[in-house]
């Protein structure tokens, strides 16, 4: 009771502050107290620290509001006008709502009333204070009934909305998107009922032509983001191209560019199609070019190629197609050629601009750079290997067969492109090194001459010819594959390699049948050339070709027509997955057939669908695995947030599935990364050994390999075998999760299915060695199922592809002592030292060029092969068709930066190489690197980096420094 008492206490003081306000009303009565009573008790508290301006400010704003509610018309106007400077003038801090508006805001109902009860032939006034109120709103009006935006359009004012300040500008905009939203909801439910009052309801013309008001202001005042974003709302981004001037079109355009990642079809396309129509009306050729290669829009790759008048600038634009590999015949129609069928054939291009487009000078840029940065003495894989470093443990010698294959490819991945090897080009008489292989081994060692020479369509050819006509039918098989590999990313005229090798095509043996397509697919990644479909379309359908040949040539097929959305291709390939005996199905080659369906659809989103429906209707396992490839393949590099989830969900699904595994009814989740010290570093290599063999040696890891399906040696039983198949479509859908949000940073969370884990991290990061995927991959590498160590030490040369990082180095010397025991896993950690080491550490294999912007399509259809094959190492790189690894000559490019004068000759100016920096929509003018150095051209740009001119003495013609760039002094 005393307690409450107390408390009665406390509270008397409470009320004290009510006593004085009353006090202060009696000694200055307002002309209108009765309106503040209601109103103005928050203000009460304010009263007593008003100050003597704000106190004469105060009653200034009464009188004239006063003065509106007089009969007088003639005295409204000026009222008005004073009311206008008065908040217009008036200057606020950065937190507080300006004096006026505050002391305006008990009249605020009382204002809009007097409005009303105007005659209509007071325009002017009604106009004026309609204006001053849509103010006043923003202060007052209740949420929801947006009056700001009301008022501002039944004031039909003429003067840019600008002038009452930015806040407004702001708070218009945002209500003018919310108003949008309720109007096109009001579009789409036809029913009558509409819950508007009379008065507030809004045309589309009335509020598009707001829109553009505030977006003139904006962009006037360094706001491009707020201008984009309130024409995203309004589905009307087109309009922004006339508002765009000489200062603000490239901020505009590289947020409008950020943002597509984020946007759902139609609006992405649009989004590119206006950036590259902006850029193209301030005649910057390169940015619009590499937005249509975005899109893959025949038409806009046409019109920006063909819209320069400048001729070097056409070279310049025909470089970054041919690096881009876009059809030839998509902006020239070569002499004699078959316009059948096209109604407005492109013209034909001088000599000049053909060498470019061909890329026929790469091989001697990519040699003399290799000179300028000292890299051209040939190496041999033991310069690689270091095995001095190695602890070796024993003198056990390796399957010698296996360790000469390993160092076949470690030789053409390292050396490639500058064509003076040791081991195949430059090898001493008599001494070759395809006779230190085995049958299968000689067709990859023939093949990697193709590699070393890689580029050089010239004396690559005089190198390989001669053993084209060898007796021994694997090293012709290497050949065929060799000639393709050479011309990969380059095209010559004459166009030899379809030339030697589309008679082959046809060859009774399979050996020579499928390294012919396979040359063919390499030769001629996205082509599309017609040509290459008639001949390989029939081995498709043809039911006496085993499924290897059909499902080699669809995949060839994939390779010319990637992206392309061709849908007679698309049709003959289901009408052979439909036709086919399940039991052929089985065939671990049909995957290659569902991969060939997703690299045509590569990025076509939506196109897919006819296609997915179709394999839905397929009753077999191998049907989900194509469907899953097809879906993922047309969202790839989109970064889709929604097929992200779709594919977590399939990799889900059967973790719960096999419950008959675990006696205690647990579900086996336990497949996460690296299953707990199962098998780290400390664990003796020889239990892993067991492993191999199908002994499972730590309790630990008993449910995960038993949840992988077949144990590692594959003593598969009955029961075991359509679980591998159904964890097969999983697999695909973990790269698929990889391949949707490729050119992001960023890893989900570790689905249980963990033989594709690493694979999906190779691909997310080509050529990017970032710390944290180097961890993973190195928890991942000592494993104790053998199939995911050997994925993760792939993944590990994939993405320390030609960086020579010393980390994955070190990392991967550690592995080849770890498993000498181990030939099939020494195989790959020698691989993939290969492929660290890549062109000597000029050559990378991101999927990405220009500035990270731009999908290489060939580039994701080598990799996503090589993973694909690597769901079931086994039956493919670890069995005989080790030569797939040569798919990934599609994804290989030089990392440099060589700039060219006007006549096209090198020309070294200094260049700073720093970390790219992302500058868009952050205000000034910001540096794009951090941390740079300085360097003469030419220098080798790796992934995540960006170079700019160090001096201003010459101009580049495209704003990307990568690749070949003519400067013009």
């Amino acid at each position: 009771m005393s307690g409450q008492g107390q408390e009665s206490t406390i509270l008397v003081p409470a009320k004290d502050p009510e006593q004085k306000k009353s006090g202060n009303e009696d000694q200055d009565k307002k002309p209108n107290g009765d309106v503040s009573k209601g109103k103005g008790k928050d203000e009460g508290k304010d009263e007593p620290d008003i100050s003597e301006e704000d106190l004469q400010l105060k009653t200034e704003l009464e009188m004239l509001v006063e003065r509106l509610k007089e009969p007088d018309t003639s005295l409204y106007l000026p009222a008005l006008e004073s009311l206008r400077t008065l908040i217009r003038t008036s200057t606020s801090s950065m937190t507080s709502v300006p004096k006026p508006l505050k002391f305006l805001r008990p009249f605020y109902d009382d204002l809009a009333k007097v409005r009303e009860g105007w005659a209509e032939s007071l325009k002017e006034q009604r106009s004026l204070l309609a204006s001053i109120l849509s103010v006043l709103a923003m202060t007052y009006s209740d949420t929801g009934k947006r009056d700001t935006l009301h008022f501002r359009i039944i004031s039909q004012s003429t003067e840019p909305p600008g002038l009452w300040g930015h806040e407004y500008v702001r708070h218009l905009a945002a209500e003018l998107g919310e108003e949008w939203g309720s109007y096109y909801a009001s579009l789409v439910e036809t029913d009558d009922k509409d819950d508007k009052e009379e008065g507030r309801r809004y045309d589309g013309d009335q509020l598009r032509s707001l829109a553009l008001e505030l977006v003139g202001f904006f962009l006037q005042h360094n706001a491009e983001a707020d201008a984009v974003d309130i024409l995203l709302e309004l589905e009307y981004i087109q309009a922004i191209k006339d508002k765009t001037d000489e200062k603000s079109f490239e901020r505009v355009c590289r947020y409008m560019v950020s943002c597509v990642p984020l946007l759902t079809a139609p609006d992405d396309r649009y989004f590119l199609e206006t950036a590259a129509e902006i850029y193209a009306k301030f005649d910057r050729y390169p940015e619009a070019l590499a937005l249509a290669v975005r899109l893959n829009d025949r038409g806009l790759i046409r019109k920006y190629f063909e819209a320069p008048r400048n001729p070097i600038m056409k070279k310049q634009l025909a470089y970054f197609l041919a690096r881009s590999e876009v059809p030839i015949n998509w902006v020239h129609t070569a002499e004699g050629a078959d316009t059948e069928g096209e109604d407005d054939p492109a013209p034909e291009q001088p000599e000049d601009v053909l060498e470019c487009l061909g890329n026929v000078k790469l091989s001697t840029h990519f040699r003399n750079f290799g000179k300028a940065v000292g890299v051209e003495d040939a190496k041999v894989p033991e310069d690689i290997y270091k095995s001095h470093l190695e602890q070796t443990r024993t003198t056990v010698s390796a399957d010698s067969a296996r360790a000469n294959l390993a160092s076949t490819f470690v030789n053409a991945f390292v050396n490639a492109g500058f064509g003076n090897d040791k081991l195949m080009v430059n090898a001493p008489e008599g001494s070759s090194w395809i006779y230190k292989n085995k049958d299968h081994g000689m067709m990859s060692a023939t093949a990697s001459i193709g590699m070393s020479m890689l580029w050089d369509s010239e004396s690559g050819i005089d190198h390989i010819d001669k053993y084209s006509y060898s007796a021994e039918e694997h090293i012709k098989a290497g050949a065929f594959l060799a000639m393709g590999i050479l011309h990969s990313g380059v095209r010559p005229d004459p166009d030899v390699a379809f030339a030697l090798l589309e008679e082959h095509v046809d060859s009774k043996s399979v050996p020579l049948k499928v390294a012919a397509m396979n040359g063919i697919a390499v030769a001629y990644a996205g082509s599309q050339r017609r040509d290459v479909a008639e001949r390989i379309l029939p081995h498709i359908a043809d039911e006496t070709n085993t499924m290897e040949v059909a499902a080699m040539a669809a995949l060839a097929l994939g390779f010319v027509f990637v992206g392309s959305g061709d849908g007679e291709i698309a049709s003959t390939i289901l009408q052979t997955l439909m036709e086919r005996e399940p039991a052929q199905l089985e065939s671990e080659w049909a995957v290659f057939m569902g991969l060939a369906l997703g690299l045509i659809f590569l990025a076509t989103q939506d196109a897919s669908d006819a296609t997915i429906e179709t394999l839905r209707a397929i009753e077999h396992p191998m049907a989900e695995t194509a469907t899953v490839l097809v879906e993922v393949c047309s969202y790839a590099g989109t970064g889709n947030v929604l097929k992200v989830q779709e594919m977590l969900a399939i990799c889900s699904e059967h973790a719960v599935e096999p419950k008959k595994e675990e006696p205690n009814g647990e579900v086996p989740e336990e497949a996460e990364p690296a299953t707990a010290g199962a098998a780290t570093t400390d664990a003796a290599p020889a239990a892993a050994a067991a492993d191999g063999e199908g002994d499972v040696a730590m309790g630990e890891a008993a449910p995960a390999s038993s949840t992988e399906g077949a144990s590692a040696e594959g003593e598969t039983t009955e029961e075991e075998k359509p679980k591998e198949k159904s964890l097969r479509h999983q697999g695909v859908a973990t790269i698929g999760i990889a391949l949707v949000a490729m050119g992001e940073e960023m890893t989900y969370g570790d689905p249980p299915i963990r033989k594709a884990v690493p694979l999906a991290l190779g691909l997310i990061s080509a050529s990017n060695p970032q710390l944290s995927i180097l961890d993973t991959l190195s928890k991942y590498s000592h494993d104790s199922d053998l199939e995911v160590a050997q994925n993760a030490i792939l993944a590990m040369g994939l993405v320390g592809a030609g960086t020579n990082n010393a980390r994955l180095g070190q990392l991967l010397r550690g592995l080849a002592t770890y498993y000498y025991k181990e030939p099939d896993t020494l195989f790959m950690v020698r691989v993939a030292q290969g492929l660290v080491h890549m062109g000597k550490g000029t050559i990378g294999l991101g999927p990405y060029f220009h500035d990270g912007q731009v999908m290489h399509r060939p580039a994701v259809a080598g990799l996503l092969a090589v993973l694909v094959s690597f769901t079931d190492a086994k039956s493919f790189v670890l069995g005989k068709h080790h030569w797939m690894l040569y798919w990934l000559v599609t994804a290989m490019y030089p990392q440099f930066l060589i700039t060219l004068d006007e006549q096209l000759e090198d020309k070294a100016v200094t260049v700073r190489v720093g970390q790219a920096v992302n500058t868009i929509g952050l205000a000034g003018t910001r540096s794009g690197i951090s941390g740079f150095q300085t360097h003469q051209t030419p220098v080798r740009i790796g992934t995540g980096e960006r170079a700019e001119l160090g001096t201003n003495e010459f101009f580049p013609y495209q704003t990307v420094l990568e690749g070949l760039v003519i400067l013009k002094k």
